[in-house]
């Protein structure tokens, strides 16, 4: 049984993520940070597959943290094929680079690249001794191409210095058979964080181009896409899942 890592995966994006995971009988290890009412939820709602279920309390943005969540995932289930880096910090109020606090610029850093690369240094060493490995990590639209995100700058740093950090792991580890991609979501707000396709269809949104919201699933299903055993040839690569919104330039 293929057993998958998967950062704050109890809410928010991540749920839809863990879900498709246990749906396609993936053994699931799940860090959460502190909503004790998330992960109730959820061992209700898998409250059958539960022999298939870890949750492990973990501030990723901690390297000790980090080191133990890989500790007892490897420890539970011998063995971690996916890594899914959910997790990330993100400040929601609009303020130019020279406005955040030194304590914000740290966190948006040491909690979107530095926290990715704690896990890499536990999780890959693992992945080379099975000869496989899946790693997905998060972005942003038009990551690849280093843009100038306004109000985002310390987030948009981080995440575009992840696209490198990707491509080069996806270089480096390719000949233990692990591949490395980037998932970059676009304007998912709200409660469509954890909702299915089919919800958001139901819902008509006249602002995205395709007519509706993106949602969790959307995202779900290109993170499974590239955790497929057959998916090796796609590595190094940032996919966008943003339904044609142009989500970087909303305030120019």
């Amino acid at each position: 049984m293929r057993h998958a890592l998967i950062t704050a995966g109890t809410k928010g994006l991540g749920v839809q993520v863990t879900e498709g995971l246990l749906k396609c009988g993936y053994s699931v290890t799940i860090t959460y940070r502190s909503d004790e009412k998330a992960v109730l939820k959820m061992k209700e709602k898998w409250k059958e597959d539960l022999n298939r279920l870890q949750f492990v309390q973990a501030d990723v943005t901690n390297k000790e943290d980090s080191k133990r969540a890989v500790a007892e995932a490897f420890s539970r289930f011998g063995r971690i094929d996916l890594l899914i880096n959910n997790a990330g910090p993100y400040v929601f109020e609009r303020k130019k680079l020279i406005d955040y606090d030194e304590g914000e610029w740290y966190e948006m850093i040491e909690g979107n690249l530095s926290a990715v690369y704690h896990l890499l240094k536990q999780v890959v060493p693992i992945m080379r001794k099975q000869q496989y490995g899946r790693i997905v990590m998060y972005g942003f639209q038009g990551a690849n191409s280093a843009p100038g995100w306004i109000y985002r700058s310390a987030y948009a740093a981080a995440k575009v210095g992840l696209v490198s950090l990707m491509k080069t792991i996806s270089i480096e580890e390719a000949e233990y058979g692990i591949t490395a991609n980037m998932v970059c979501p676009g304007n998912i707000l709200g409660e469509m964080k954890e909702s299915t396709i089919k919800e958001a269809r139901e819902h008509p949104d006249s602002d995205t181009p395709i007519g509706r919201s993106g949602t969790g699933e959307d995202i779900a299903r290109t993170v499974l896409f590239l955790c497929e055993e057959d998916a090796d040839m796609v590595t190094g690569t940032v996919v966008e899942v943003t339904g044609g919104v142009d989500v970087i330039h909303r305030y120019r």
